[in-house]
């Protein structure tokens, strides 16, 4: 027997509906990449994403057709727009990370085979590099006013434009819920960047779960800046639980230093924030250099990589700002977890609190986890043991975009962390299965960097392991074996890097050694260099 209720599919087009028709006065507030400060209001925002819809029609996109239309693009109005208009006329919106090397966004961009790419004048450069990359793009769209066009390469559409020549008049779509909404692509530690593609039924379910008051705990009452950028997994489903609740947002654009931010957060008075431990990091040293205080900020969450505990105390003992610490993964939708107390830990001390704190947190309800031994055992919650971490639920992907192999293991994604779980539920990360690097909340893979070092002809073997950095949460450190005779330096070494992999990636130090340590079958053996390099140093560390 089935329930007698109405059956409405769960859409991203309902989001839109909702804040115009119950939330039409709240504000989007952008800092514009041409420099003005931008404020519409959410039923705006409607009309405009409407006016986007047609225009996107007339290009060719096609209603529930599945069209793959790229960004890249910072965090802004017009971003959302594309986000609202792409996904709720059935096509997919696919963020593009533009901080990846240019030869990987072009991969990124023909394996998805992008329709039309939407940019910010502050990538024009880059636009104008991959043009010749990306023959089946049908067109390149830049997100600005017709005044601004003449910093945009020759032929590339004007987005103002193609909106003012539309009417709002734009029906959304019924679509079945399980078509695809968006799609954003990951590294992994070998090989070329997968893509994860999320339904609306899994967007929609993880914005639920992320606005229950267990996890973010946004409600009406909040002004949210994301500092999380919206081309990494949809900014942690932040923009969607905005348009929820009828939270106020605030986009800070491209200007993610702790004064942008700070000014931002005084002058808009936002009371909840979001981003990597390095974003807050920069925010906390500009509060100390000027002696500033927060008026109105309350919460911060901080993902992406572990927080240091000085941070958190830093932020909740000096400047009353609650931390929430969470973890999850662009294929978790991303958010898996939040470190929110439980009713038993309301009395505990400072520092017993802080220790809860200190732990990634508990799932949210549409995720499922456990934690198994090299054999696929599962093993106990009793916050000692430690195992490969696994997750399944509705939020989580099951195969990756045009990849045969699923990465499924009996039904459940394994997350490549290595964790503990206490019997209250709070996972704890210990160490990670994989070998890729987390520098300020961006993987690097540590076999691409050594494949690219072994280039080299005086380089025997190499290696390159993560080593713990004060900002920056980890930095690659790479070990060299030299060939017998060669002569080479570290600045040698380094110099190889140059036009192969983004600057950021390229390691902080290169330590010569006699031999590299091996397993029985002949594999790395890092965690030996783990162990032997903890203490190592980094140059300006």
């Amino acid at each position: 027997m089935h329930g007698l209720m109405q059956d409405h599919p769960l859409l991203v087009s309902s989001l839109i509906r909702h804040a115009d028709r119950h939330h039409g006065d709240s504000e989007i507030v952008s800092r514009t990449i041409e420099g003005p400060i931008g404020r519409v209001s959410f039923r705006v925002l409607h009309a405009r994403a409407r006016r986007l819809a047609n225009a996107l029609q007339r290009l060719g996109i096609g209603i529930g057709a599945s069209d793959r239309v790229a960004t890249l693009a910072w965090n802004g109005q017009r971003h959302l727009e594309i986000y609202l208009a792409v996904a709720g006329m059935g096509a997919v919106c696919h963020t593009v990370n533009p901080r990846l090397f240019r030869d990987q966004i072009g991969f990124i961009i023909n394996h998805a085979d992008d329709s039309y790419v939407f940019f910010d004048l502050t990538f024009a450069p880059l636009v104008e590099a991959l043009r010749p990359q990306c023959p089946r793009v049908k067109g390149w769209v830049a997100m600005t006013d017709a005044a601004h066009m003449g910093a945009v390469p020759a032929g590339c559409l004007c987005y103002e434009s193609l909106l003012e020549a539309e009417s709002d008049a734009f029906a959304w779509p019924e679509l079945d819920e399980r078509l695809a909404a968006g799609l954003c692509y990951t590294s992994g530690t070998t090989g070329n960047p997968k893509g994860v593609l999320y339904s609306h039924r899994s967007t929609m379910l993880h914005t639920f779960a992320i606005a229950l008051p267990d996890s973010l705990s946004i409600s009406a009452r909040d002004v949210v800046l994301p500092v999380v950028p919206m081309f990494h997994v949809n900014a942690w489903g932040i923009p969607y639980v905005c348009l929820m609740t009828g939270a106020k947002i605030v986009m800070p654009g491209a200007a993610l230093d702790g004064e942008s931010l700070c000014e931002l957060f005084e002058s808009e008075g936002v009371t909840f924030s979001a981003g990597v431990p390095t974003v807050w990091l920069g925010a906390l040293q500009f509060l100390k250099s000027k002696g500033r205080r927060l008026s109105t900020l309350k919460r911060i969450m901080i993902g992406g990589s572990a927080c240091p505990p000085a941070l958190m105390q830093a932020f909740e003992d000096e400047y009353g700002v609650e931390v929430l610490h969470g973890w999850g993964m662009t294929e978790m939708s991303p958010v898996g977890t939040v470190s929110q107390f439980k009713s038993k830990h309301m009395g505990l001390g400072r520092d017993q609190k802080r220790a809860v704190k200190a732990k990634q947190g508990r799932a949210l309800p549409v995720v499922d986890l456990k934690i198994v031994d090299g054999e696929g055992r599962e093993l106990p919650w009793d916050g000692t043991t430690f195992g490969d971490l696994l997750v399944k639920g509705p939020c989580i992907a099951s195969a990756y975009y045009n990849e045969p192999q699923s990465p499924l293991k009996d039904g459940w994604f394994p997350t490549g962390d290595v964790v503990t779980i206490d019997a209250d539920g709070y996972i704890k990360i210990t160490d990670r299965s994989k070998d890729v690097i987390k520098s300020g909340g961006e993987w690097i893979s540590s076999i691409d960097l050594e494949n690219i070092a072994v280039a080299h002809p005086a380089v025997a073997e190499a290696a390159v392991i993560g080593v713990k950095h004060p900002k920056w949460d980890e930095r690659p450190l790479l070990i060299v074996q030299r060939r017998d005779g060669a002569a080479v330096t570290r600045e040698d070494i380094l110099g190889v890097y140059d036009g192969k992999v983004p600057k950021w990636w390229i390691p902080d130090d290169v330590v010569f050694v006699e031999s590299l340590p091996h397993t029985a079958t002949g594999k790395l053996l890092k965690t030996q260099l783990r162990r032997d390099f903890a203490d190592h140093r980094l140059p300006g560390a």
